[in-house]
């Protein structure tokens, strides 16, 4: 492997690399920006994997605008791919990223690479999840999480688990949902605080969600089940900082906008999932038997599901006995059984 660092020295470098140990044998190191230099240097040592730190400081000599135009970043990127193809070597290039998180400049860089991750979380967040935009080879769907350490960014192997850990037991408006980041299940924590206001005007707050999603099935619950939160506040959470769109979320934000409003604590080994259309009805999710599966594994042993995906779920037998599936049609039928 081969580290090109353009934005620090070898001295910075090497302290970091002491601090986490990761210097090896395997590892050779490059402070170096003119791209001619290191493409000589790439063809004499021919490694495997080479990592360009950052594309913005790269140049090409015979490109009279400065580091991080467009020009160059075309011009450098079209050369580390003429070299990635010609010599078998696959390079990873760093780029700069904007205070919204898309990648710097112009969209001429990600139109050129293969594949383009990002690295997501909030800045207080001990995780970062490692998300694909873009990907010629396989599915952009799957997602990484990592949490960051003294010795570095290490893989999180059960994310479900760390985003439950600390997790109050008989807290009213807490409730256990499970989301698909791709072909993984993630069990999350949905959080409800639901008061009456002191104001005219009611406040809703949503973190982790969309606020329409949220003040749209809050207008279900009102409507179809007759819960008058017209004059409360109302505060929804994912706790950990997830931030999560799937709409199977849906039945497990009602349930836990119910329990806070009633003030009855949902049982703590209970697991809710579903979609929500505008009639109360719980539709049908994906990957079901995927969902069910993960709840097994963490201990819980009552499944709120969609009545039409109970024929998705296949378990053994040893496995029926752990966990009691019960599908629900409507809101109102799931509302009765928390």
């Amino acid at each position: 492997v081969l580290y090109v660092s353009g934005e620090e020295s070898a001295r910075q470098i090497k302290l970091r690399a002491d601090r986490i140990g990761v210097f090896t044998k395997e590892l050779l190191f490059l402070a170096e920006t003119n791209l001619s230099v290191i493409e000589e240097t790439l063809l004499r040592v021919r490694p495997e994997i080479v990592v360009i730190d950052s594309i913005q400081t790269m140049f090409h000599e015979e490109i009279s605008s400065a580091p991080g135009s467009v020009s160059q970043v075309r011009e450098t990127t079209g050369m580390l791919l003429r070299i990635a193809k010609q010599e078998n070597i696959a390079i990873l290039i760093v780029g700069h990223v904007t205070k919204e998180g898309m990648v710097a400049g112009p969209k001429v860089l990600e139109h050129m690479v293969d594949t383009v991750l990002y690295f997501e979380g909030d800045r207080n967040a001990s995780y970062k999840i490692l998300r694909a935009v873009k990907n010629r080879f396989g599915s952009t769907n799957e997602i990484g999480v990592f949490e960051m350490r003294s010795e570095g960014l290490m893989e999180v192997e059960n994310p479900s688990e760390f985003m439950l850990d600390g997790r109050p037991k008989d807290a009213g408006g807490s409730i256990v949902s499970c989301s698909m980041e791709g072909s993984r299940p993630i069990m999350i924590e949905i959080q409800a605080l639901v008061c009456r206001t002191n104001f005219g005007y009611p406040r809703r707050q949503a973190n982790g969600m969309d606020y329409n999603r949220v003040n749209l099935l809050m207008a279900v619950l009102e409507k179809r089940i007759g819960l008058q939160m017209s004059d409360c506040d109302a505060y929804v959470n994912l706790a950990g900082g997830m931030k999560l769109t799937e709409p199977a979320m849906d039945l497990g934000i009602c349930l836990a906008i119910i329990s806070s409003f009633r003030n009855r604590p949902v049982d703590p080994f209970l697991v809710a999932f579903g979609e929500v259309g505008l009639s109360g009805e719980v539709r049908a999710v994906s990957m079901a038997n995927e969902r069910v599966k993960e709840a097994l594994k963490l201990g819980f042993t009552v499944c709120l599901l969609p009545k039409a995906s109970m024929g998705r779920v296949q378990l053994k037998e040893e496995d029926r006995k752990k966990i009691k599936l019960i599908g629900v049609e409507n809101v109102r039928q799931a509302m009765d059984l928390i």
